[in-house]
């Protein structure tokens, strides 16, 4: 066989560059990334013979000694601008690959230096016949293996002799590790599509999952025929009609994706949201509103998780004999969710609104899921059965469907098929609504339905938290009037304003007409949605303050609206992000509804007088001799019985055994974990500034306060308690560190050391980019919330040093904190600080000098 003649490098180089130019001007004119995908294909397909002919040529290797494969991506045909190049070396047997796979590499090589991300695996046939349990990838890239040059009966051999023989003998457990590998991918995206930034190619409904779907839907077709199927019949036409739809839209937004940041990089942020919606990437009108596009994005990626779930549900069932399909198949009236978990309806139902809502019911009772072709039947149905009766006798259909332990699942069903929209119209307001911020991860609608799978999986979490809530939500009278609260109460955010609740409010009042609610149910459902933010903002406060209790109590009201709104509130921010509800919110939140619900059922503790421990205060203390209380009541003079209630006799006691070693060193560090953070504790003399210092300490060692108390007895010890988290796991992987930070803070303390210079060093590690979401500045002054101390809110920019920075100017203005709460949200920081001036609330004149000086530090490093 004559060698063809052989581009030079120089030559290859400049026609391989000269091709993606015009992919690229192609896709900026059409915005068809199908079509750069295949192109990208072929024009890498050119390198590859050219530099195998050239091999040939130079005797390096003979002809026909193996056989160049491209596997996944590559083997479909679907390279992207950035996508990697997977090649197969296929030899006859070892010896050929050892003769000539080092020569092969000049391929591989020949790849890289055309700036072309490459990695090629060398087999020999039989070993193509093995499954590796550990790369099971590799099995499953040949499914997509495509012949590329070499020796063709090598790949048929393959394709034709290895793999059918291997799927016959292996191909249940293929595919058992094909299922949890996508199981657990589906999982660390919380098991949804709907992503306020999602992953277009890994993430729920995603490229990756078309590839499932093909790959389970292909291998099915090949164990119960022995054949391989053809491509265009892997799927019934109307699910291959929505797929290939679906498939051309997401690869061209991965195309734009890639040629948009010049990497391959799939995260569908909101800037390029906004530029994909102006260009009109994969859709044929020249542009859309962001929101429209997305909610067509999660048309599209809710088509292909589906299928791909579908698939990957029936892949579990056992094997079905032919004449039982083709029973089941021709049954008229084939039962929903037979053997597969999965509810079916027969290609020509045609099901009344009684029987939606019944199968909807169902969906909520048992672990089911929508077979995608029923899907499609209801789809087509939902507009002509909802009517005005239908919506006005909704209620005990969707009262029996918030109650079902998988309401969500239905609910979810209802919204995918259009139920949800014709049944509420209101909801429509917020289907797949994204709305921007960096707290929340999820569309709105998607928020509330995890809010309700949230409280329905409270007994099932091993959470200690979780328990306890489940064990209020066991006690409820009326538990589908909170289901239906958080259903409903962030749809106002679809509406334009700057106020959610009010604007859900009053939708909620018209959708609780119409479902016809008695008044005092729909008052139970008002007070919810009006109050939804109630009680997070109260955790914001001193949960130990009484008068913070007692306020956030009187405006609940009632034990049962008590219960209702702690668990909507741990529902709520508990679906915001996989990480919002910490182990220290849920303790947070536990223990102001135990206090509220004291004081609502008469059983608050008086607020004690400061001196001897007396009354609860001593009998926390019964288990310590009564030689060691006495030395303790000196160390607690003057100590608010705040401090008693924080504080356990144990922490107490090793406070005291602190303080008593001050004569032989000034400070006193101790830093304990405590569950997800650490605790730091520093004992010593008060001193001005001495928060702001401490702040800043962690702050320049790379730690984010969680929380801080301050305390003082009438001898001027000073018992400050700091609550961080390791960002950078510094403690967690280096025990010594420990020391180091106990040192360093002492250090600083003493004077030893200086902290501007620390302070300094971590800002140069501050986020070079502008944020994303700006927040503005606000500083806020608060008189009333507590009797003896002055509350300062500060929402600000997230950013490393804020509470040093912050305090370091109340110290300098002579303002004593007692307590600082920190949280964040996203890049929003939310700081509330107890002050007094020597002694009482702050002055309002010094009020106002602190107001500015704060603007003016936080704008200086803004």
């Amino acid at each position: 066989m004559s060698t063809p003649a052989v581009l030079s490098p120089d030559d290859l180089r400049k026609r391989y560059s000269s091709g993606l130019d015009m992919l690229r001007r192609r896709f900026d004119a059409s915005g068809s990334g199908s079509s750069v995908a295949s192109g990208r294909s072929r024009l890498v397909d050119d390198v590859i013979t050219t530099c195998y002919h050239r091999l040939v040529a130079n005797e390096t290797i003979p002809p026909e000694c193996v056989a160049v494969i491209a596997l996944g991506g590559y083997g479909r045909a679907a390279l992207l601008p950035q996508s990697d190049v997977d090649l197969l070396f296929l030899f006859k047997d070892a010896r050929h690959e050892a003769a000539y796979k080092d020569s092969l590499s000049r391929i591989y090589l020949q790849l890289w230096d055309l700036k072309i991300r490459a990695s090629a695996t060398a087999r020999t046939v039989a070993e193509c016949g093995k499954l590796d349990h550990d790369n099971p990838e590799f099995t499953v890239s040949l499914l997509d293996s495509r012949f590329l040059i070499g020796d063709l009966g090598l790949f048929d051999d393959v394709r034709q002799r290895v793999l059918p023989s291997l799927l016959k003998q292996s191909g249940g457990a293929l595919i058992a590790m094909v299922r949890d590998s996508a199981r657990a991918r589906h999982a660390k995206f919380a098991n949804t599509t709907y992503h306020l930034e999602p992953n277009v190619k890994e993430g729920p409904g995603g490229l990756r999952d078309y590839n499932l779907a093909c790959w389970l839907a292909l291998v099915d077709r090949f164990r119960n025929t022995g054949r391989w199927p053809q491509e265009d019949s892997l799927f019934e036409q109307s699910l291959r009609a929505e797929l290939t739809a679906a498939f051309q839209f997401f690869i061209s937004v991965r195309c734009f994706l890639h040629y948009r940041h010049g990497r391959d990089d799939n995260h569908l942020s909101w800037e390029a949201q906004d530029a994909a919606a102006e260009k009109g990437v994969g859709i044929p009108e020249s542009s859309l509103a962001p929101s429209q596009w997305m909610r067509g994005y999660f048309r599209h990626a809710r088509t292909m998780y589906g299928a791909s779930l579908q698939l990957l549900q029936e892949s579990e069932i056992k094997p079905v004999s032919f004449l039982r399909r083709l029973k089941l198949r021709r049954s008229e009236n084939p039962e929903p969710g037979f053997g597969e978990g999965i509810i079916r309806l027969p290609e020509n139902a045609v099901p009344g609104i009684a029987d939606a809502l019944q199968l909807f019911e169902r969906l909520a009772r048992e672990p089911l899921r929508l077979g995608i072709d029923a899907q499609r039947i209801l789809t087509a149905s939902a507009p002509s059965l909802a009517t005005a009766d239908v919506q006005r006798s909704l209620w005990p259909h969707l009262r029996s469907i918030l109650n079902g332990r998988f309401a969500a699942t239905s609910l979810r069903a209802m919204r995918d098929c259009g139920f949800m929209d014709a049944l509420i119209p209101e909801f429509k307001l917020i289907d797949a609504l994204v709305i921007r911020d960096f707290f929340h991860r999820y569309t709105v609608d998607e928020h509330s339905f995890l809010t309700i799978h949230t409280l329905h999986g409270l007994k099932d979490s091993a959470s200690e938290w979780a328990r306890n809530f489940a064990e209020i939500l066991h006690e409820l009278e009326r538990p589908e009037l909170l289901f239906l609260s958080l259903l409903l109460h962030d749809i106002g955010k679809g509406v334009e304003g700057e106020n959610h609740v009010t604007s859900s409010l009053n939708i909620a009042g018209k959708v609780l007409q119409r479902l016809g609610l008695e008044q005092p149910e729909q008052e139970t459902v008002q007070f919810l949605i009006q109050n939804h933010l109630e009680m997070s903002a109260a955790a914001r406060r001193d949960i130990f303050d009484p008068n913070v209790v007692a306020g956030f109590a009187a405006r609940v009201g009632t034990p049962e609206l008590l219960k209702m709104l702690t668990l909507l509130t741990y529902a709520d921010i508990s679906s915001v992000n996989p990480e919002a509800m910490t182990g220290w919110k849920a303790e947070t939140l536990w223990h102001l509804y135990v206090a509220a619900s004291n004081f609502l059922n008469r059983h608050v503790d008086d607020d004690r007088v400061h001196g001897h421990l007396r009354g609860e205060s001593r009998r926390r203390f019964d288990s310590l001799p009564p030689r060691l209380i006495a030395d303790l009541e000196p160390f607690l003079e003057g100590l608010p019985q705040r401090y008693l209630r924080i504080y356990n006799p144990e922490q107490v006691v090793q406070h005291f055994e602190l303080a008593s070693r001050l004569r032989q060193d000034e400070v006193q560090v101790a830093i304990v974990p405590y569950r997800d953070l650490y605790e730091l504790t520093v004992i010593t003399i008060d001193r001005p500034g001495l928060f702001a210092t401490l702040a800043g300490a962690l702050s320049a060692w790379g730690m984010e306060i969680v929380k801080a108390n301050a305390f003082s007895n009438n001898k001027g010890v000073v018992v400050d308690g700091f609550y961080f988290k390791d960002r950078f796991r510094t403690l967690d992987l280096n025990p010594s560190e420990h020391d180091r930070l106990k040192t360093s803070i002492a250090e600083i303390l003493k004077g030893q050391r200086s902290l501007e210079p620390l302070i300094r060093a971590r800002s140069g590690f501050k986020r070079s980019i502008p944020a994303r979401v700006p927040v503005e500045t606000k500083v806020v002054f608060d008189d009333e919330s507590s009797s003896h101390h002055t509350l300062l809110e500060v929402i600000a920019q997230d950013r490393p040093g804020l509470l040093y920075r912050i305090s370091r100017v109340l110290a300098e203005h002579d303002c004593s904190i007692e307590i600082a709460l920190i949280d964040t949200e996203g890049e929003m920081a939310l700081d509330v600080f107890y002050l007094s001036a020597a002694g009482y609330r702050v002055p309002h004149a010094l009020q106002s000098s602190v107001h500015a000086a704060i603007l003016q530090s936080l704008a200086a490093v803004a």
